[in-house]
């Protein structure tokens, strides 16, 4: 019998062959960089819904693992930040869309000097098992193909992330969310979980599995409006609203009380002393905000003061935070 992985086999097989515009929609603006001349036909092709490529996690020459190359437009432009030899390492289970990477690999090294194609090594491999040795991957990054898998194999996935990454490596990811119900009936929808749609999981449960997985720090560091699946096209009652989430996971020591998850918290302290020491590393100077985790933030609001105050989550973080 045919299964949902199958099914999007065969609808990343045919995006590959004749790129498909429409396919996903992508919620983050292209990277625009110095002498970064980026081929058409990678923006055609690009099969995602936000960005996993952040400049601040690609310092001293990262080896990056990319899962799900698409048209090769990610992998191009982690290769801009990691200039050496299988420095970027592209995974895909469909030969057309390996192919079809390569060739606009090719295509990009002709109008931009600084690339060579061997920054990039392509490789067939299953996300579920992952073709590279443990600890060896700096920066691992998905962009809209977790939300794809069921959860016994996303759990999977993201086991396989976190034993390839080095100790205080990052898993960049980028996949839809949504905090409306998505009916069973969706769910065991094979093409619209391949397309992205209802796989959708809450982003508390979304976070929980990382956070299972080990990763002791999470960074929400964007969020915003993707998608809506209504009554009219789809067989439901009430309308669904989708977000696109782009998220860091950090592969560091879990904390004895717990992950520190930033959602875009502040805290500002405006009291009559010069600063705020809560005595457990957290130094608040006066009217000065600092990004704070949810559970520090949870511990500042137990303290019952008056001239502290902590603001909602935005889910916009960009480090520099308490932790």
């Amino acid at each position: 019998m045919k299964s949902y992985l199958d099914t999007t086999v065969d609808v990343y097989k045919e995006a590959a062959l004749k790129p498909d515009v429409g396919l996903c929609c992508t919620t983050t603006p292209i990277w625009v960089l110095p002498e970064l001349d980026m081929p058409n036909i990678m923006l055609e092709m690009n099969y995602g819904c936000g960005s996993t490529v952040n400049p601040r996690d690609l310092v001293n020459e990262p080896t990056v693992l990319y899962v799900g190359v698409g048209g090769g437009m990610e992998v191009f432009q982690f290769s801009y930040f990691s200039r050496k030899k299988n420095g970027v390492i592209g995974i895909d289970v469909v030969d057309e869309m390996l192919d079809a990477c390569r060739d606009n690999l090719k295509e990009a090294e002709v109008t931009n000097p600084w690339f060579k194609s061997e920054y990039v090594d392509i490789r067939k491999g299953d996300a579920l098992s992952l073709p590279v040795d443990d600890n060896s991957i700096d920066v691992a990054a998905q962009n809209c193909l977790f939300n794809i898998f069921d959860k016994e194999d996303l759990k999977k996935a993201i086991d396989e992330m976190y034993r390839v990454l080095k100790p205080n490596g990052r898993l960049v990811l980028s996949d839809p969310v949504t905090e409306d119900p998505m009916p069973q009936l969706l769910k065991d929808d094979e093409r619209l979980r391949a397309l992205c749609l209802s796989g959708s999981l809450p982003l508390d449960e979304y976070i929980k599995m990382l956070t299972d997985a080990g990763f002791g720090t999470i960074e929400i560091r964007a969020k915003r409006p993707y998608r809506v699946l209504d009554p009219a096209h789809y067989d439901i009652k009430e309308l669904i609203f989708l977000e696109s989430v782009e998220v860091c996971a950090i592969k560091d020591p879990m904390p004895e009380d717990g992950p520190c998850v930033f959602t875009g918290k502040t805290a500002i302290y405006f009291g009559d002393e010069e600063y705020f020491d809560d005595g457990l590393g957290h130094k608040l100077m006066q009217n000065s905000p600092l990004a704070i985790c949810n559970k520090t933030a949870g511990d500042f609001g137990k303290l019952g003061r008056s001239d502290i105050f902590i603001s909602e989550s935005t889910y916009f973080y960009d480090g520099g935070g308490c932790c």
